[in-house]
């Protein structure tokens, strides 16, 4: 019988990423998951991977940077390994700039993007007109378009990565499996809860977002942060718009006129989006830590448990950053988390 040296508790971004990564590796890694891979927020509608604004440097924002400019080749890899496409592309975002001041702003940090970006991504401030019918309305005429952000398509990613992960000789359980050396807890909000209750203290919530799709076909634009709202298109001719920011919530999967009021603002904010129809809406709930920052590490008082949770909104983003650390962690003994992110850290 092959030994199995880690396994993975949820089949979401964090563990089907973390899962690959220790595979490639050369450990054998066994995957449970209750219901199925990328079957809860993971398997939304947005897959926005777009970067903080480059000022105010500090140890979330960096690790940020490092994990979208490792993308590229992380999801290359999965593609290749899987035969499938995860719909991938880095292709920018734009941003309307709200007037003088927002533009004075909007500039400095073009500055310090030139230095803390490392000339691998800039953020330029442009006129409106360059993108056409497609620029989000802007008060001054002036956009912000980064060059870093990036998007895939999350159901196609989940399929992907499952196909990749397998084909390398891994293991999914769905149900109830087996746990074999060590444990690495990515359960997502429920999984916060089940830590919370097992250190006798919050360490975060969930949050319920709602996102729509509309049917258009642009799927070399670049995504959009207007109105609110995060718009991103996708390549197989959908456009995702999300989402809401709920704390308080009846039913965590039904969505109501909340999304309807996020895609007017999406439009308003997007004519191009004008007569472009609704062909699906989607709810979900997503961890959001009590740092803000995502949880990783060693379970507290358990030798051998580890976490990988609380990526509220940048989970996909800092995906492949998190699976490099937590193998370094599981594999090698090498902490190499930063200050902030760790599980103590929000205690």
């Amino acid at each position: 019988m092959t030994r199995i040296d880690v396994t993975v508790r949820g089949a979401g971004i964090f563990g089907m990423a973390c899962a690959w990564e220790m595979q490639r590796r050369g450990a054998k890694v066994r995957v449970i998951e209750r219901t199925g891979v990328f079957s809860g927020c993971s398997g939304g509608l947005v897959g926005a991977l777009a970067p903080h604004v480059p000022e105010r440097w500090n140890a979330k924002k960096a690790f940020q940077f490092e994990s979208l400019i490792l993308a590229e080749n992380f999801w290359a890899d999965i593609a290749g390994a899987a035969g499938r496409d995860p719909g991938y592309a880095r292709s920018g975002r734009l941003q309307p700039v709200a007037d003088d001041e927002a533009l004075v702003r909007a500039r400095e940090r073009g500055q310090e993007a030139a230095v803390l970006w490392q000339g691998r991504a800039a953020w330029n401030v442009v006129r409106a007109e360059e993108f056409g019918n497609w620029a989000p309305v802007s008060p001054t005429g002036w956009l912000i378009h980064d060059t870093l952000s990036a998007r895939l398509h999350p159901r196609q990613a989940g399929a992907a990565l499952l196909a990749a992960f397998k084909g390398a000789g891994g293991e999914v359980v769905i149900g109830e499996g087996a746990e074999e050396g060590a444990v690495l807890h990515a359960t997502g909000a429920a999984g916060l809860a089940d830590l919370g209750a097992a250190l006798g203290k919050a360490v975060g919530a969930p949050i319920k977002g709602q996102a729509a799709l509309l049917r258009l076909d642009r799927p070399g634009a670049p995504q959009y942060l207007a109105g609110g709202t995060h718009g991103i298109p996708h390549a197989d001719g959908t456009f995702a718009i999300g989402s809401t920011t709920e704390r308080e919530f009846d039913d965590p999967s039904s969505t109501d006129g909340q999304i309807d009021d996020v895609v007017a603002r999406a439009r308003a904010a997007c004519p191009a989006l004008a007569e472009a129809p609704v062909i699906a809406r989607w709810a979900g709930l997503r961890p959001r830590a009590r740092s803000r920052a995502p949880m990783l590490g060693r379970w507290p008082g358990r030798p051998g448990v580890f976490v990988a949770n609380g990526g509220f909104k940048i989970g996909f983003g800092m995906a492949p950053k998190v699976a490099q650390v937590m193998a370094e962690l599981i594999l090698a003994g090498r902490d190499v988390i930063p200050e902030g992110f760790r599980v103590e850290d929000s205690l």
